[in-house]
């Protein structure tokens, strides 16, 4: 006998609702606005998606034009990663400069401001903040993303920034669960593996997904990663024992109780599509227990929606995935959809005051600055900039502006820059790399600006090779700030945002106000 969870309307409606695709462009093609008006109820936003803050206002109205109750998500975590401004750097530092200050009301306000800047361009998901324990310095992929290697500080900063975010009626889906911190391999391009053993995970990883849950959270996202103690095949996205029996099942028998929606990852990393495909992957992660399919990142048109929606069809009705576990899935996605209709918007915004320095004033309070010897003399002329430029990973992205350069430049005009990689150190050598740059720079003083420097052997000797011949040079470390502080200055910024770059010039010429 049909019951409803299998009726072919419902059940082709009910795959459309649990897909959060992408699209290319600055406004939204007939294909999303049609499969909007069909059972579509979320879409995902990139960078390529916006152009100003007026240009996704009018995105978002067309979106909402055709459902009201759309869910329309960004990855904005502030900091390196960032979408509102992808072209210019955030005017937000991350979690790390948060974390570093460690004032959970300063997160708190940084968080809110920016779901304000959401809200008011009709945004109302977003894919943060980043709950990972960065335990792992050598970590390819978290890093500067996390609020730091401690749990407590983590979880409290967590819950702080879902407290701000929501209380300006923006969802916050809290990522990457159970835990990405302790990873050596980035998920975009392969399977993570963590041999934690279930205490470890309990004390560390999942530390700041309680607090998410208590603060609230209205979405939590997986993460594809394998944790053997956990579940010894399937990635965390896929594994019933993760998603259901972790995550949903209820804090007194050992869960965290989470009855929100459950996200994944973005499906065609490599982590999950190289060995199951996004087909299969879809259905195996709605059958552990999520509700929401992340993709869109690099498959954005309409033929991927179709084919992810016919995969989870064709699963019911050949009995691999129960159609109630997928009605089950499009209600949660429908449910925060309708809270962010009632909450979200720009109706939301229009209630919260504006602060258009938070981010700048946490910056400041971010930085760390190491003298290095005698009296430090602030730049008061032309410099030259030496970035360390390492390859970018894909959640950051290569297309964002960062480094202290363009500050620089605006307090001390004339100053120069270029940049050097690991291409450059190779081809050329270390020492002839060094000469050039020294011949370069003639009698100006160098800012070397790196980026985890620990991280790189090449940038590390070069950097090294260039303080034994200029030891008066500046050092600005924009990444996790593992190694000892070198130069006759050293300022941590713990992040690379716009804003971290303009207090680093600002401490480097002596200018805190910034004028």
């Amino acid at each position: 006998m049909t019951t409803l969870a299998h009726d072919s309307a419902t059940l082709t409606r009910d795959a459309l609702t649990v897909l959060q695709p992408g699209f290319t462009g600055t406004t939204a093609p007939d294909w999303l606005l049609r499969r909007l008006g069909e059972g579509l109820a979320s879409v995902g936003l990139f960078g390529r998606n916006i152009a100003s803050p007026e240009q996704l206002a009018a995105l978002t109205a067309q979106l909402r034009a055709e459902r009201d109750d759309v869910l329309v998500a960004i990855d904005e975590e502030g900091g390196d990663v960032t979408r509102l401004e992808v072209r210019t750097g955030s005017s937000f530092p991350g979690n790390l400069a948060l974390g570093a200050v460690d004032d959970p009301e300063l997160t708190r306000a940084v968080a809110r401001e920016l779901g304000r800047r959401l809200a008011a361009c009709g945004v109302n998901l977003n894919w943060a903040p980043s709950a990972d324990v960065n335990s792992n310095p050598g970590n390819p992929v978290i890093g500067v993303r996390s609020f730091g290697a401690e749990p407590g500080l983590v979880a409290r900063h967590t819950a702080a920034y879902i407290e701000g975010l929501q209380g300006a009626g923006v969802a916050a889906c809290t990522k990457h669960f159970p835990g990405h911190g302790d990873t050596a391999v980035d998920s975009h391009h392969a399977l993570p593996r963590i041999d934690a053993g279930l205490d470890t995970l309990a004390t560390r990883e999942l530390v700041p997904f309680r607090a998410a849950v208590a603060a609230g959270t209205k979405a939590v996202m997986s993460a594809h990663i394998l944790l053997p103690a956990l579940d010894p095949e399937l990635p965390a996205t896929l594994s019933p024992a993760a998603l259901h029996g972790l995550l949903r099942r209820p804090a007194a028998d050992g869960g965290l109780g989470f009855d929100g929606l459950i996200v994944t990852d973005g499906m065609e990393m490599r982590a999950v599509s190289g060995t199951y495909g996004i087909e299969r992957g879809s259905v195996l992660a709605i059958a552990a227990g999520a509700d929401a399919i992340c993709v869109g990142g690099g498959l954005a048109d309409e033929d991927t929606v179709l084919r992810l929606r016919d995969a989870l069809v064709a699963a019911v009705r050949e009995g691999r995935l129960p159609g109630e576990r997928l009605a089950d899935a499009a209600a949660r996605v429908r449910a925060l959809g309708e809270w962010t209709r009632r909450h979200g918007g720009p109706g939301a915004a229009k209630g919260i005051a504006p602060a258009p320095e938070a981010g700048l004033a946490a910056a400041r309070r971010a930085l760390r600055v190491t003298p290095g010897g005698p009296a430090y003399e602030a730049l008061t002329g032309p410099g030259y900039v030496a970035g360390f430029t390492p390859v970018a990973n894909i959640a950051v992205g290569d297309e964002t502006p960062w480094g202290v350069a363009a500050e620089l430049a605006r307090l001390r005009p004339g100053t120069a820059t270029a940049t050097y990689g690991r291409q450059d150190a190779e081809t050329a050598g270390i020492p002839a790399l060094i000469e050039n740059m020294l011949d370069d720079a003639a009698d100006r003083r160098i800012v070397a600006v790196v980026r985890d420097v620990h991280r790189h052997r090449w940038m590390a000797d070069a950097l090294d090779a260039l303080l034994a011949a200029r030891p008066e040079t500046v050092v600005v470390e924009m990444g996790v700030p593992q190694a000892p502080p070198a130069g006759a200055l050293h300022i941590a910024t713990h992040g690379a945002a716009r804003v971290c770059g303009r207090a680093a010039a600002e401490a480097i010429t002596g200018d805190a106000a910034g004028d």
